[in-house]
């Protein structure tokens, strides 16, 4: 599979699980850079490929971005997806839904996921059921990590490809770009 990019709020509160699962399914993505976070809840992705990174679809990135004042959220709801995707619900859901549209305003040839999915759910990617992945093992999986409390105040662009995961560039929150 080719590299992509994807905008994502890190959570570093569920990284050591988020890592861990990485490490189980497939080591080629698990980073070796330190400032990139596997936990993390997408805003937008696939993003930008390489060529596309230009200073001006940066600053557009920047001024959503600046835009945006840091919040809480909380996350302890563990749901699946159709699919079987395993996730956290974050919430409050609406900030994260406010950013991924104004990302989608400034980007409008970017949709969420590709335009797979009919409807864009924030969620944080834990596992997929399987044979020896439910619920119930999933959270027992999170252990006391959950209700977790975390805090948005930062968008990463981070670069996803088997045995080159890295973080492309970071900006704050409610920061000017």
């Amino acid at each position: 599979m080719p590299g992509h990019s994807v905008l994502q709020f890190p959570v570093a509160e569920l990284e050591p699980v988020v890592r861990a699962r990485h490490e189980h399914y497939d080591a080629d993505y698990v980073s070796a850079d330190p400032a990139f976070t596997h936990a993390h809840i997408t805003a937008l992705g696939p993003f930008l490929t390489p060529d596309e990174m230009t200073r001006h679809n940066l600053d557009l990135v920047a001024s959503v971005v600046a835009l945006t004042t840091p919040f809480a959220f909380t996350l302890e709801r563990v749901g699946v997806f159709p699919n079987g995707i395993v996730h956290l619900l974050p919430e409050p859901a609406a900030p994260f839904r406010r950013v991924t549209d104004q990302l989608c305003a400034a980007f409008p040839d970017k949709p969420p996921y590709a335009a797979q999915f009919p409807a864009v759910t924030a969620h944080l990617t834990l596992d997929a059921v399987s044979a020896t992945v439910s619920l119930v093992s999933t959270r027992r999986l999170l252990g006391g990590l959950v209700p977790a409390r975390c805090r948005a105040d930062r968008l990463d662009l981070a670069w996803y490809e088997p045995g080159n995961c890295h973080l492309v560039t970071s900006w704050r929150l409610g920061a000017p770009g």
